[in-house]
């Protein structure tokens, strides 16, 4: 093993985050500290728009705007007509599940901690179309049973839709064997992948998902407002926007239009440019880290974070999985989620709370009502986790 190239330049990492210096950030499930060269970017292409004019700023930056497409092909293995740039993952998502044609009967299988924007996504669909939404049971690791999704296929089956790491808790779902699973049997598969890009390699081809959306502003350490959509080739024929405009389609006749022929039919005319181009400068910064040594560091760092958590009295970890990312999950007997937020605040320490709400069924099932979510970057340091560790102690006390 080459250990140079396995070494990771924390220096580096935390000089190039100016956030570094005034908080620990801990909340980057969240949204992630913004590195120097995106901050740059925004900050340049705003003053452009402030001083020529904002159409005329993004004819001048037209070269970068476009690269953003090639940027974050490049990052998930794709081709650049198969990305779209959408000013948020939610409607990235949206965008593409609403434009599935769905009948009465069709099945729509999901995963037990699916994200409550999707899932109640499933619920409208499935109200006005007659389809129905079936759960996946989980396995003994608490992550998407691969035998249960196997045994609950039939033709009527119309689409598998996961989340590949839950909002509450660090568990990674085994997208690549349900992707091997849903090629088989032809069934389209989308995977809401917003707190995996620039967490983990990705790899498109790898994991068989036909459809897969992302947010810039959480590992992957882009602005907020911003997000993509990625939608193999060979489906975009059978997938019609539910919303059009005259970016995503032409009028050609009184009585006639034509939809783009690629994947930014998704798209609309108006749009964050300043944030459309930060987020290319944000998919070149996570490569130039190399992903698999940037995710070893923040699987090293989530691991130290539970083991250090795990023994002090009153304090439970709560995340489940096989593989475990950088989302770290607790609570405190007796003490609120809310009140422990509060008091890691005093100390410029940033978390934040997952809520019931926000995956029901799973929290429903382990009896969870909140939940502190911890969640480690690369530019995070075991000083700071052990610093983390010893302030809940002291909340204990």
């Amino acid at each position: 093993m080459d250990t140079k190239r396995m070494r990771f330049d924390i220096e580096r990492a935390r000089k190039e985050t100016p956030g570094c210096t005034n908080v620990l950030h801990l909340n980057n499930a969240g949204s992630s500290l913004l590195p120097q060269p995106v901050l740059d970017a925004m900050i340049t292409h705003l003053q452009r728009e402030a001083a020529i004019g904002g159409y005329e700023a993004a004819d001048e930056a037209i070269d970068k705007i476009e690269h953003t497409y090639d940027a974050l092909a490049t990052l998930i293995g794709a081709h650049r007509d198969e990305i779209a740039l959408i000013e948020n993952a939610t409607r990235a998502w949206d965008m593409a599940f609403y434009s599935i044609p769905f009948k009465p009967g069709d099945r729509i299988l999901t995963a037990m901690a699916e994200y409550a924007s999707n899932y109640i996504a499933y619920l409208q669909v499935a109200q006005k179309t007659g389809a129905v939404v079936e759960v996946i049971p989980n396995d003994q690791y608490g992550q998407l049973s691969i035998e249960a999704l196997r045994n609950m296929l039939d033709e009527r089956v119309k689409l598998i839709s996961v989340t590949h790491m839950p909002t509450n808790g660090g568990l990674v779902n085994p997208v690549a064997q349900i992707g091997k699973i849903a090629r088989e049997a032809g069934i389209l598969f989308l995977v809401d992948a917003c707190q995996t890009v620039g967490q983990m390699p990705i790899q498109v081809d790898e994991i068989g998902c036909d459809i897969l959306s992302a947010t810039g502003r959480k590992y992957l350490r882009g602005p907020r407002g911003s997000g993509f959509l990625y939608v193999r080739r060979s489906v975009l024929e059978q997938l019609e926007p539910p919303m059009l405009d005259l970016h995503a389609a032409t009028w050609v006749s009184k009585d006639r239009y034509e939809i783009r022929p690629d994947v930014r039919r998704f798209e609309n005319w108006e749009g964050n440019y300043a944030a459309k181009i930060a987020l290319g400068v944000a998919a070149d910064y996570a490569m130039q880290w190399d992903l698999k040594v940037s995710w070893r560091r923040i699987k090293d760092l989530a691991y130290r974070l539970r083991s250090l958590l795990s023994p002090i009295p009153g304090v439970i970890v709560h995340d489940r999985g096989i593989t475990q990312g950088g989302i770290v999950t607790f609570t405190i007997d007796g003490v609120a989620a809310e009140h422990i937020q509060r008091e890691l605040a005093k100390e410029r320490i940033n978390v934040s709370i997952s809520q019931k709400s926000s995956t029901l069924l799973d929290m429903e099932e382990r009896q969870l009502d909140q939940l502190v979510r911890a969640s480690v970057h690369y530019y995070n340091t075991e000083e700071e986790v052990e610093r983390f560790s010893a302030c809940i102690e002291r909340l204990v006390q």
